[in-house]
């Protein structure tokens, strides 16, 4: 017996200094540390589908964190609602030799709403691991079990899914009956070590061994581009507690329009009454529609699901109305309700939604997107309406929802179409003003900046912040400025032609700078090129402009009382495949001078080879936009 114990205890001995040393880092392989922030150890999910109303996914996780950067890489949370639930949840903290330095708990997982802000109506919630490091690296091993009936959404597998991480190891399997009907869509697998280890009619399993971390290279097209992933559905699913079947678009359509949405447009007696009364004569559906999404704007309130749970079934319309909140889905469909009850057609529409473009996958049928928007009929097009902004104009959606693939929801089925495409000049922005140099350098000026299309977006929630917000902004636009005072700012938000103008007065002293009795200032003085091209040798990836735009200047430059041009820059044109870029200077006379510029840049994908041309290009650009006048005093 006491030689039994004595082997007993060598074992458990062993086995417990073997796992340590699995976990030390020191184990990592050095083409794993390289440009990593963190290294996943192993990623593990095994997905479980017992049946059209059944899923189960266990997850393992074991990643080591290097830097601060590399936090967000653990993904250690989980949602649930009143169809998920969280079966386990436990994580173990190591330290950078494998020691053992915290165990969490179930108990000790953060719990919380998953709708920002609000509590009151919402079933979604999400756990997730609150840990502060004291020391880098650490390791942390995660593992879950979550049981669901929502087989609409299986999750999206990722090999590898982010820049700066690699991956020593990673395992998918994927358990299920035939008669669901399971399929894939497999994306960017050439080029990795991926191994398709089982493929048969009721489990599907791969695994990735040694994914290096990649850098992100400047203008680089996101990460699903890129990386490699798989998208998994079924024909017959389930989705918020109602059974589904679709193999085509056309089914899809009419399923979700009559099993998720059909039973939440009621709105009150009184609220329909009072929306006939808005519109009053108006007969135009567009212009009606104007209407109602103006009223929706300034009655309810968009709160964030942080967690992408649940289903698509939206919020009860009645109840936004009463409430005066919800998330996209919710609000969507209270306008929708709100332009039925005045006879304007439109439709849920489901999309992808970031600043990033990314398309609904047309030939795969299944539950996409992570937003919704409404879209209303007009003509052979549809006009976009975001639900979710309170100060958006009508029709406007560039830098979020913009040129890409979505689904409309209709009754009798579903259609994919392509949302509204900002061409590269419909991105304008047009400015004219002027400036005057006094004799001691100092400027004092004034100018018109009238923006549009993606251009508007970025520009039209300046008249909402505070004096503070603004000037920080314009001392950041125009850095080339020293000494930079705003001396009066006033706004122009023309939202029924989509054209917001800003108007500013300014002044700084010392931007004419004196060599030799000369004074010497930059002639471009309020809209020098902010690109920052870096310089990659040896670039791996296409890049990718995803919006052109247009910069029209023209200004009016007064000399000090007393001094003449004595060096003026040279007009300039220049061409390419990347846009097109031109200066041109008018000497009206001896004091007075015209600057006009012009700058188109072209959106486009492009190869990697040709990413030298464009930084020369750029370069060329930001030379020339710093060129500078020397002036003489007579």
């Amino acid at each position: 017996m006491k030689y039994l114990f004595s082997a007993l205890f060598f074992l458990m001995s062993f086995a417990l200094f073997s796992q340590k040393m699995e976990l030390s880092t020191l184990l990592i392989p050095d083409s794993l540390k390289q440009n990593a922030n963190a290294v996943i150890r192993l990623d593990r999910m095994d997905i479980d589908i017992a049946s059209q109303r059944s899923m189960t996914i266990k997850e393992k996780r074991i990643v080591t964190v290097f830097n601060e950067k590399g936090i967000n890489v653990i993904g250690a949370f989980e949602g649930y609602d009143k169809t998920t639930n969280i079966r386990s949840i436990e994580a173990v903290v190591y330290d950078g030799a494998g020691n053992e330095i915290k165990k969490i708990k179930r108990k000790d997982f953060r719990d919380q709403s998953a709708v920002d802000g609000i509590s009151l109506f919402s079933d979604d919630r999400v756990m997730f691991l609150e840990y502060t490091p004291t020391q880098y690296p650490f390791t942390v091993v995660y593992e879950s079990e979550v049981a669901t009936s929502n087989t609409a959404m299986i999750p999206k597998w990722y090999f590898l899914s982010r820049y700066y991480t690699s991956v020593e190891r990673c395992e998918l399997n994927v358990f299920f009956p035939v008669a669901v009907g399971f399929k894939k869509k497999e994306f960017n697998f050439s080029g990795f070590n991926i191994k398709k280890t089982t493929d048969t009619p009721t489990q599907l399993s791969y695994v990735a061994i040694n994914l290096p971390a990649q850098k992100e290279e400047s203008y680089s097209r996101e990460a699903f581009y890129i990386f490699p992933w798989v998208m998994m559905g079924l024909d017959k699913f389930n989705l918020s507690g109602v059974d589904g079947t679709a193999k085509t678009w056309e089914e899809f359509g009419r399923w979700y329009s009559d099993k998720i949405l059909s039973d939440t447009y009621e709105l009150s007696d009184e609220t329909k009454a009072k929306m006939k009364a808005l519109v009053g004569t108006e007969k135009d559906p567009l212009q009606k529609a104007r209407i109602i999404y103006n009223y929706v704007q300034q009655k309810s309130r968009y709160v964030s699901i942080q967690i992408g749970i649940g289903g698509w079934k939206p919020m009860l319309a009645k109840d936004v109305d009463r409430l005066g909140y919800g998330d996209c889905k919710a609000l969507t469909n209270y306008t929708h309700a709100l332009l039925k009850a005045v006879d304007v057609p439109s439709y849920h529409t489901l999309l992808y939604g970031d600043s990033h473009k990314k398309n609904i996958e047309s030939d795969f049928v299944a539950v996409q997107g992570n937003h919704m928007i409404l879209s209303v009929p007009n003509g052979n097009d549809y006009v976009w309406l975001e639900c979710t902004s309170q100060d958006a104009p009508f029709g406007y959606q560039a830098n979020f929802t913009d040129d890409r693939e979505v689904l409309i929801v209709k009754p009798d089925g579903a259609e994919i179409t392509r949302t509204k495409n900002y061409q590269n000049q419909d991105n304008a922005q047009i400015s004219k003003g002027s400036y005057t140099l006094a004799e001691d350098g100092s400027l004092s000026g004034s100018i018109s900046i009238l923006s549009e299309g993606s251009q508007y977006g970025f520009k039209y929630a300046l008249q909402n912040q505070s004096g503070t917000d603004r000037e920080a902004h314009y001392k950041e636009y125009w850095s080339n400025i020293n000494n930079l005072k705003i001396n009066k700012t006033a706004f122009e938000n023309d939202k029924e032609n989509i054209r917001f103008t800003e108007n500013i007065a300014i002044g700084a002293v010392n931007y004419g700078t004196f060599s030799a009795g000369k004074m010497l200032f930059v002639v471009n003085a309020y809209n020098q090129n902010a690109f920052n091209i870096k310089r990659i040798r040896n670039r791996k990836t296409a890049f990718e402009i995803q919006r052109g735009s247009y910069d029209e200047d023209e200004i009016l430059i007064t000399l000090p009382q007393g001094f003449v041009i004595e060096t003026l820059p040279q007009d300039t044109a220049y061409n390419s495949k990347f846009g097109a870029y031109k200066t041109e200077i008018i000497k009206k006379d001896d004091s007075n001078i015209i600057y006009k510029r012009t700058f188109l840049l072209n959106k486009g994908q492009y190869a990697n080879t040709e990413y030298e041309a464009f930084r020369l290009y750029i370069e060329q650009i930001t030379r020339n936009d710093n060129a500078k006048i020397i002036a003489v005093k007579q």
